[in-house]
């Protein structure tokens, strides 16, 4: 597995995240990011963290695992 793929991403307070499909946005104090990602990677949020899963062992599937994380 990923080194940097498999470490979670902790959501700081007062910060909003919201996953729809491959898009994520994310609203804080300071601002509001939006971005696209792979439609093969499976984001989803776990309590005060989002996770990035791979939904294979397939080589680009690897290789999008971290590149998405990050």
């Amino acid at each position: 597995m990923s080194r940097i793929g498999r470490l979670p991403i902790t959501v700081p307070s007062g910060v909003d995240v919201t996953i729809d499909g491959s898009s994520v946005t994310v609203n804080g104090p300071r601002g509001t990011l939006s971005r696209t990602l792979h439609p093969d990677m499976l984001i989803s949020r776990e309590d005060e963290a989002v996770v990035v899963a791979r939904p294979s062992e397939q080589k680009m599937h690897k290789q999008l695992h971290g590149l998405t994380r990050t």
